[in-house]
């Protein structure tokens, strides 16, 4: 088949006409017959049985009857007419009805002559009867190439009140498969078709749109989402790729005295194996003379810091400098905090360089910087500021990196002739899934496993009648010594609401925990940074007992002595929130707790996701719970990234298919880099086709 065919605009196909096209295109997106032959049904429904007007049930299910009109009769009611007809078969009577289009129903129906009907029932005054069925001609159903397993298009109001309903549609799909001549070509190499046993694409096609079978139709899904996937990952497979080769990074050849003297002599704790393999990969990318472009996920206290500073002095051992940028103040100051006390052995000069740095600190630090006196630079948003000069910048190290955009990204590259290597770090686990999605063209590495002597944090779900029972439990560990953090939740729509619901809070936990004894601590978005540092500050030193805030410690504050975590309205938070609040206590070596606090009136969702963070500690089981409670879109806020507007497969339902895709895609690029081999030829045309398009399905066929 002539592959231009396809790219015919739909205008031509029999039975659509101009205003028809014009729907199509505004209301389902389908411009070509392209477009129209990759429009997937999203449900099937089974018409493999034939009732009997005898055998059907008060149970409202959709059934096909064969049978006959006998007679039509208008009927008044309150509100307009309504149009009746008695259907009969041998074995008993039933009606249709219909509320509207009355006048063009009555002109085409056949009185005495057999009818396929199709609908759901409802049982009323001892009869049976179905509104606006589904109607053909006995002889025309045993014709048409429509099928057992009835395909149900997406559609929206506008096309059914325009008379685009679903047969509509089943008929076009008729027509554009006999213009084709149902010949399409196939876009995956013969080894793949073996391997996996995966019918034409053809056959695919054809079977998706009318399934003769459930055995045929599976094999055609099957075969669609393979295909939709693999071009997925070749995609960004090929974009890893020619990173790698075009963009040449510094050549770390040296493991010197920095590395070797902190590895060996002032190691706090041993490495777990998980951090041992991500710095081997870390040193593998830095040797390699291509820019590292890596993602490191660790779940919360999973040791990333250790590793970003032994990659770090690894930049140092090759006479580079490195730095390390974070969302935000509190997280800076943290971190320089952590490195300043894990150095404190080794000749290395660090620096932190955020918002509320005094100008004459500023100075000395760019001066420092650009002599190349200063090793390491922490900061936030204020290492990107052009004044910010490196001598050499040899390592970029990014913390929790949704929160910095594209941009300000590619600021940090041209800081340099050359651009630095770029670690990319993140607690928020995203589901592996997803991750190859993604970030499919970033390297990947995971610290999936927790220090030794870490306890695993006790998790709770009480309602708010529990309240007394949590306030005791308080009172208890606090004369232990402990800190509590109490957090409310933060929605933007109403900072107000929010602001009101915390200050309820803190006068009632005012009430239950009075000065002198007990000292409280309050944080929230509306205070000045100097205050809420302040704040912070105070409780971290161990001044106050209790810090009560909003989401605003999500991230970042490191509190070994704070045991316990109460978090209230836990139904209002996502799962990846109430897993990075969580994970603000246990990094003492006494026993946590989180305590969730709901309401009795909990939704489905609601429900799941408090069973799901009393059950598990494993942020990426958590993630994966989460990805299908929210769906790829919400989760990642990626709708707007076009990669996961998929047309048949579903990164949740089919991460089998897709992982089994990414390694297919990644074989393949391996033994033939430039897809020249002859057996390539068509991946190599239809990866040429899709790379031109936003839209995977715009040009496979």
């Amino acid at each position: 088949m002539n592959p231009n065919l396809l790219q015919t605009p739909i205008d031509y196909l029999k039975g659509v006409g101009p205003s028809r096209a014009e729907l199509l295109r505004k209301e389902l997106g389908i411009h070509t017959y392209q477009d129209l032959i990759n429009f997937f049904p999203n449900r099937y429904l089974d018409k493999t049985n034939y009732y009997k007007i005898n055998q059907l049930q008060q149970n409202s299910a959709e059934v096909q009857i064969v049978g006959k009109i006998v007679n039509i009769r208008t009927v008044e009611q309150q509100r307009g007419k309504r149009m009746v007809a008695e259907f009969v078969d041998e074995t008993g009577k039933m009606e249709l009805v219909w509320f509207r289009g009355h006048k063009w129903i009555r002109e085409n129906l056949k009185i005495n002559t057999p009818y396929v009907i199709f609908g759901k029932t409802n049982w009323f005054n001892g009869l049976f009867s179905m509104p606006h069925p589904e109607m053909e001609l006995l002889e025309e159903h045993e014709k048409s190439l429509r099928t057992a397993m009835q395909p149900v298009y997406p559609s929206s109001e506008k096309l059914v009140n325009k008379g685009i309903s679903n047969r509509v549609i089943n008929n076009l799909m008729q027509q554009l498969f006999i213009e084709t001549k149902g010949r399409f070509y196939d876009t995956l190499p013969k080894n793949i078709h073996e391997a996996l046993k995966l019918i034409s694409r053809s056959e695919a096609l054809f079977n998706v749109h009318f399934p003769t079978s459930q055995e045929l139709l599976s094999k055609a899904q099957f075969r669609l989402k393979f295909e939709e996937l693999f071009y997925i990952q070749l995609q960004l497979l090929v974009k890893n790729m020619i990173h790698k080769k075009r963009i040449k990074g510094f050549v770390f050849e040296t493991i010197g005295a920095n590395f070797e003297d902190f590895y060996n002599e002032h190691l706090p704790f041993e490495l777990t194996g998980a951090q041992k393999k991500v710095i081997k990969e870390i040193r593998s990318d830095l040797g390699s003379g291509a820019q590292m472009n890596r993602l490191l996920q660790g779940d919360v206290g999973s040791g990333k810091t250790i590793v970003a500073l032994m990659s770090m002095l690894i930049a140092l051992d090759n006479g580079f400098q490195a730095c390390l940028m974070a969302p935000t103040e509190i997280l800076s100051v943290q971190h320089f905090q952590g490195l300043i006390d894990l150095c404190k052995e080794l000749n290395t000069s660090i620096e932190i360089l955020t918002g509320s740095t005094k100008a004459s600190k500023r100075r000395e630090i760019h001066e420092k910087l650009e002599n190349g006196e200063l090793d390491i630079l922490i900061g936030t948003h204020a290492l990107l500021e052009d004044k910010v000069k490196f001598k050499n910048l040899g390592l970029a190290i990014i913390d929790e990196q949704h929160r910095f955009g594209v941009e300000q990204r590619s600021k940090l590259w041209q800081k340099n002739s050359l651009p630095p290597h770029i670690l990319v770090m993140t607690a928020t686990p995203i589901p592996r899934t997803l991750a190859m999605s993604l970030y499919g063209d970033l390297d990947v590495s995971v610290i999936d496993e927790l220090p030794p002597g870490r306890r695993p944090i006790k998790t709770v779900h009480r309602y708010d009648s529990n309240r007394l029972k949590v306030f005791r439990f308080i009172r208890d560990e606090i004369e232990k010594g402990r800190q509590i953090y109490i957090v409310y939740p933060l929605i933007q729509e109403s900072e107000k609401m929010d602001y009101k619901d915390l200050m309820d809070g803190y006068e009632s936990i005012a009430r239950e925990f009075p000065m002198p004894k007990y000292q409280i601590s309050i944080v929230h978005g509306q205070m000045k940074p100097a205050d809420k540092n302040y704040e912070m500050e105070r409780f971290v030193n161990g001044d106050t007992q209790i810090m009560v805030a909003t989401t605003v410690i999500e991230v970042g504050v490191n509190v070994p002595n704070a045991s316990v975590m109460i978090i209230e309205s836990a139904e209002r938070f996502g799962l990846s929130q109430l897993h990075q609040l969580r994970g603000r206590v246990g990094r003492g070596a006494e026993q946590s707790y989180c305590i969730l606090m709901s309401g009795h009136k909990l939704s489905e969702d609601g429900k799941t996701r408090l069973q799901t963070m009393v059950s598990t500690n494993d942020g990426f089981e958590l993630a994966e719970v989460d990805l299908k409670l929210r769906g790829p879109g919400n989760l990642m806020g990626t709708q707007q990234s076009g990669i996961l507007n998929l047309k048949i497969a579903d990164i949740v339902k089919d991460n089998q298919i897709l992982k089994s895709a990414r390694a297919y895609a990644k074989q393949m690029l391996t033994e033939d880099p430039d897809l020249q081999k002859e057996e390539h030829a068509m991946v190599k045309y239809t990866y040429a086709q899709v790379a031109k398009h936003k839209n995977i399905w715009n040009y496979i066929s």
